[in-house]
């Protein structure tokens, strides 16, 4: 499956740190009943995922929630460890995303969006997209063509959809 605007997202089990160390996160329950903006990036501590694409989300939050966004989840293919120092070191944590662990890859793949760069040491991670979810259908799907840029996919882009 590719995902597109239509689509159901497939169930997965993503990661997060809680008080015991990693657990698992249902995407689904995450999703069910609710208006949810998932955006996925290549990777945590890396160029433009740092300096531009969670940036775009953590300036945009409050006009999202102000369009009925309840959430906004960040997903990468990272162990939950780095996305937890992610999220605390962008500042995302503090401004209320939610980071979240794709650590096999499992939800990346099933949705259509993994891709390879080994030059950059980047194999079997996200290509760079952001999608407006409503009870687990994609309503809005922006990906980019390249993971270097963060245009279409970018929260500004996103909202102006919206």
């Amino acid at each position: 499956m590719t995902v597109s605007a239509g689509s159901r997202l497939p169930e997965a089990a993503l990661l997060r740190i809680g008080p015991d160390g990693p657990e698992p996160v249902s995407l689904a329950e995450r999703l069910r009943g609710r208006r949810v903006v998932l955006f996925g990036v290549p990777g945590a501590f890396t160029g433009v995922c740092t300096t531009a694409h969670v940036p775009s989300f953590i300036r945009t939050k409050d006009a999202l929630a102000e369009k009925g966004v309840a959430e906004i989840i960040c997903v990468s293919v990272n162990d939950p460890f780095v996305m937890q120092a992610w999220g605390e070191a962008t500042g995302a944590a503090a401004a209320g995303l939610t980071m979240l662990a794709d650590a096999e890859g499992r939800f990346t793949r099933a949705i259509g969006m993994v891709f390879d760069a080994p030059v950059a040491g980047l194999v079997g991670r996200s290509r760079r997209y952001a999608m407006l979810v409503e009870d687990g259908a994609v309503k809005i799907f922006h990906p980019e063509a390249s993971p270097g840029v963060c245009e279409h996919s970018a929260g500004e882009s996103l909202l102006a959809a919206i």
